[in-house]
């Protein structure tokens, strides 16, 4: 499938005169769409709220929805199908985002905040704020900078990379001038995931992010994204070669492997064992994303995981409505600060992520938003991105009165009845 990447300004600006025009409400003309606009997955207050406005540069923002807006402009149907969707009827995707409004904040007054300090540390390594770049493979399919984009805009914040990155990690820690985490799909073949292990460990990464949560791969898609699908008239062989193999061929962390007998770049028989075998495999050290529950929070600690993501894969994994704002309470109540906790999922406000620093999370993770800046603008997106939500956690924490990340605890929040 061939790529589309952002407009020419001048079809920004037309676009933005004829949505503004008030010669529309009486013509019976209707401004030009790039695409069709997908079905709306998760109508809520904030949706309600937001026009259809197309930002023309990433310093006309308001919020990271405006990102949304801009990238399902630029992006061809079905890329746009694949980022915006999870699986089945999208219950888990939706239940991620409205979770957070049932979680009140309880603020706290009279207390200096003329200074606020996000300094993160999360496992030997100190970063700007507690807001992590989460792995989203192929990032050149939504910009033709990919990878190396995200990491020069998080420069200052830690970035995971996934396995089937469209640039090297080679050239993402080069462009990030630091060391990446590098997230895992454990494989049906372990020489192959040796070789994946050797090669980040070689090029500095000091931590591996062993995915857990899709055992059987993604068989599955919304209804939503068949019928973008449909709509879309690029021809995706044009791009993407049938099969595992050709998939993988365009995948650099693959290049130079026996690809030969690969079947999955999932694990349906992966156990708890696997662990142990990464933590006798490599120096880096090990932490387990896709973790939803106490159960399984108890055995990543009895196994040496060195920490936790909180994760159901962005509503991708099961179709389940386990949001998880709502996992992340029984989880660090098992980990009693051991080891980091790190949660994805939904995260869209700078309240969002306070709420989960509240319930005991060291950092968050993002995934579509800072995709949907990279895919409109490229690196300006993503760094406006991450300005946005830096700058609305900052408030929230002086509007809460907790000027240090430290200050923030459970008691800034409640369950609303």
């Amino acid at each position: 499938m061939a790529l589309s990447h952002s407009k020419p300004a001048s079809r920004r600006t037309l676009l933005k005169f004829l949505a503004g025009s008030p010669l529309l409400a009486y013509s019976g003309f209707s401004a030009p769409q790039a695409l069709p606009a997908p079905t709306k997955i998760a109508p809520t207050s904030e949706s309600l709220t937001r026009d259809e406005y197309v930002i023309a540069a990433p310093e006309e923002a308001i919020n990271v929805f405006e990102f949304e807006t801009a990238a399902r402009q630029t992006l061809l149907p079905a890329h746009w199908g694949y980022l915006a969707t999870g699986v089945d009827d999208d219950t888990t995707l939706r239940a991620n985002r409205e979770a957070f409004s049932k979680l009140l904040l309880r603020p706290r007054h009279l207390i200096d905040v003329t200074k606020v300090d996000m300094t993160t540390e999360l496992l030997d390594m100190k970063w700007k704020a507690p807001i992590v770049l989460a792995p989203v493979g192929s990032l050149k399919a939504y910009h033709a900078d990919g990878e190396l984009a995200a990491a020069k805009a998080a420069r200052e914040y830690l970035m995971i990379l996934s396995t089937p990155t469209t640039t090297s990690v080679e050239d993402v820690t080069t462009a990030k001038s630091g060391p990446v985490w590098f997230q895992l799909y454990p494989t049906s073949n372990w020489s192959i995931t040796q070789a994946l292990l050797k090669r980040a460990e070689r090029a500095g990464c000091p931590v591996v992010v062993l995915t857990v949560d899709l055992p059987v791969g993604r068989g599955r898609r919304t209804d939503t994204f068949e019928r973008l699908k449909r709509t879309d008239t690029h021809r995706c062989a044009d791009c993407h070669e049938p099969g595992l193999q050709g998939e993988l061929r365009h995948k650099p962390m693959f290049d130079g492997l026996d690809l030969t007998g690969l079947t999955s770049t999932a694990a349906p028989g992966l156990t708890w064992g696997f662990i142990d075998r990464l933590k006798q495999s490599t120096r880096m050290k090990v932490v387990v994303k896709g973790i939803l529950t106490r159960e399984d929070t108890k055995l990543c600690l009895e196994r040496g995981a060195d920490g936790i993501i909180v994760s159901n894969h962005g509503g991708r994994a099961d179709d389940g409505g386990m949001a998880t704002i709502d996992a992340l309470p029984e989880v660090v109540e098992v980990v009693r600060g051991r080891v980091p906790v790190l949660v994805d999922g939904g995260f869209r406000r700078g309240t969002d992520i306070f709420k989960a620093l509240a319930l005991g999370a060291q950092a968050v993770c993002i995934g579509r938003p800072y995709v949907w800046g990279l895919a409109a603008f490229g690196q300006p997106g993503v760094e406006r991105v991450l300005e946005i939500q830096r700058v609305e956690l900052e408030l929230i924490m002086k509007q809460c009165g907790t000027p240090s990340l430290k200050a923030i605890n459970a008691s800034f929040v409640r369950r609303s009845t």
